[in-house]
């Protein structure tokens, strides 16, 4: 059997950037399985996603070498995956990695498999082509592999057979809780206080990310204990600092909008730079209910210019959105973003010291010798240095930035992944429609219909949810994510208008939730029951970039329950939340969304 790169055959933009590459990659498929059987040899399964800045470093050291292709194609079955369209697959192996290294994982993620089992016996994330940091060299690493799969197969027979035990163990065992009660909840106030940066707003170290669902849980307990006569003043305090401070920062890109994936320091200075779809429709949410709480003009400026990057340069001329932007271009990480301040001078003239001062332009370089746009001065400082009003300084940096930005628009752009997912799109409509509520905007209805209408016409497939588009084409049957996040979203939408066909819609997810899901001990499993028969069924509640696909759906089945006074919604919510009861009382900030 000869193997050749079948990945131009593939939709995925992150496949496709590997179509032209000497190894010969296969996508996860049965031909590609039954390959590694018939040549009996082990799956080099890589898992990444087109925006991922690792994931082009490790694709232009080792994939695009001729000598490491050789070895992978002479030793392994090479199988890419896009994590995105595959969350499936890059849930279970992720797993086995942490399980296996006892180490976080990560992308790209490289796992080796027993052609037979698909269980792993040996992986990792990021390998370098030559030795540096300690890890150890990628074809090292193929040399031994391939020469440990001929020489230990008993092992790894046995491996395969720990992982499935594991595995069973993990999402298939453990008693549902027999009533539920408050006290993780208040743990987990705890617990976030304890990690509050009351500096920078955030918790945790460095590298920091937004954490939209802790966030969350954090301003609805703001509101709980409101309503209780008690108002939490600090959980809103921490909501508050923790947003405007990012939005403040270099993690916000402050001339086009929208933030970028994570800071990797903790004063929000200097970003990863990619921009996921998924964050932003949280935090555009998340900021307009804190525009609500609290007045912050920061919120709403910061969720403004949020929306108005993921109407220009996200959504498509029917309405969807698109799934991710790039960290690199012109091969280099950030490009697009940095600048030199006679760059900015040039453009801006006379205009250029007070947005310099405001920006940190008038400081040392802070990103490989350019600079990055985060916020120093604020409007009151400025106005006191340069003698001015502060409405005339507001109105200089509003002038500014809209002239630096047609600056930048013309340089060669981060890659687009050109992708519509269901379950992001689904985020969207949500933060949309929230922002329409909450920052007096209505017409954002409109846009979320429009997405809504899209989903509907181009991804529900005689009554079946598919997860993924693009050219035109469905793919992927829909994961719990899908459905459940698309489900709330038709939730937000009805407390804005009644819609009964919109109703009707949500009740057929529903009953396709339950009905191939549902999970005997509680709560959902991560796959239908009629999905491709993997490894293991993942069924997990704690949150991770995205919130849990369980939280999620308890909450609706909740408010779908009293809504049409369905006791069984109510009874599945239920188990739910009793199911997850446990993982949330021994790791509460792991599980913001099982709380909320």
């Amino acid at each position: 059997m000869t193997l050749s790169n079948r990945l131009a055959e593939e939709s995925s933009p992150y496949l496709l950037q590997h179509a032209d590459n000497p190894v010969h990659w296969q996508p996860w498929d049965e031909r590609a399985l039954a390959a590694a059987r018939e040549l009996d040899r082990p799956i080099l399964l890589s898992i990444g996603y087109s925006s991922c800045h690792w994931c082009h470093v490790m694709a232009h050291e080792s994939f695009a070498d001729a000598d490491t292709a050789r070895l992978m194609n002479a030793h392994f079955v090479n199988i890419k995956v896009d994590r995105e369209e595959r969350p499936d697959l890059d849930k279970l192996y992720q797993t086995a990695h942490a399980l296996m290294t006892q180490r976080n994982g990560g992308w790209p993620l490289t796992m080796f498999l027993e052609p037979e089992t698909l269980a792993p016996f040996y992986g990792g994330t990021y390998f370098p082509k030559t030795a540096r940091a300690g890890l150890p060299a990628f074809a090292e690493i193929l040399e031994r592999v391939a020469e440990y799969f001929r020489t230990h197969r008993d092992e790894i027979r046995a491996t395969a057979g720990d992982i499935r035990q594991t595995f069973a163990r993990l999402y298939h065992e453990g008693r549902p809780a027999e009533t539920l009660h408050a006290a993780p909840l208040d743990m987990l106030r705890h617990e976030a206080a304890s990690l509050f940066d009351p500096v920078h707003g955030g918790f945790g170290a460095a590298p920091r990310f937004p954490q939209p669902t802790l966030l969350e849980r954090l301003l609805r307990h703001w509101h709980a204990t409101r309503g209780e006569g008690q108002a939490d003043a600090q959980a809103l305090h921490m909501v508050r600092h923790s947003l405007e401070r990012m939005s403040n920062g270099g993690v916000f890109d402050q001339l086009g909008g929208g933030f970028f994936r994570y800071s990797t320091d903790e004063r929000w200075e200097i970003p990863h730079f990619e921009k996921m779809l998924y964050d932003n429709a949280q935090l555009i949410g998340l900021l307009a209910e804190l525009r609500a709480a609290t007045g912050s003009a920061i919120a709403r400026h910061a969720a403004s210019l949020a929306i108005d990057w993921a109407l220009r340069d996200m959504q498509t001329p029917e309405g969807a959105f698109l799934s991710a932007v790039d960290a690199d271009s012109e091969g280099e990480e950030g490009r697009f973003y940095t600048w030199t301040p006679e760059e900015v001078e040039t453009a801006l003239g006379a205009d250029f010291p007070v947005f310099a001062a405001r920006w940190g332009l008038d400081g040392p370089a802070n990103f490989e010798g350019r600079w990055h746009l985060h916020g120093q001065l604020d409007t009151t400082a400025l106005a006191e240095r340069f003698g001015m009003q502060p409405r005339a300084v507001r109105a200089l940096l509003k002038r500014a930035r809209l002239k630096l930005l047609p600056v930048r628009e013309q340089r060669p752009r981060p890659g687009l992944d050109d992708k519509v997912l269901t379950a992001w799109n689904a985020l969207m409509i949500t933060g949309l429609l929230r922002a329409a509520r909450h920052l007096d905007r209505p017409q954002l209805r409109d846009e979320a219909d429009r997405c809504l209408q899209f989903l509907r016409r181009e991804l529900w497939v005689n009554g079946r949810l598919m997860a993924s588009w693009k050219n035109g084409e469905a793919r992927h049957p829909a994961y719990l994510d899908d459905h459940a996040f698309l489900l709330q979203a038709l939730l937000e939408r009805l407390q804005q208008g009644w819609d009964a066909e919109l109703l009707e819609w949500a009740v057929q997810l529903t009953e396709r939730l339950l009905g191939h899901f549902q999970a005997a001990g509680g709560g959902f499993f991560f796959t239908a029951d009629d999905h491709e028969q993997l490894l293991e069924r993942p069924r997990s509640f704690n949150d991770e970039a995205l919130p849990n696909g369980n939280a999620i759906a308890a909450r609706a089945l909740m408010q779908l329950g009293w809504l049409l006074s369905e006791p069984r919604y109510l009874d599945a919510a239920e188990a739910t939340l009793k199911a997850g009861f446990d993982t949330l009382q021994n790791s509460p900030l792991a599980h913001a969304g099982m709380a909320t």
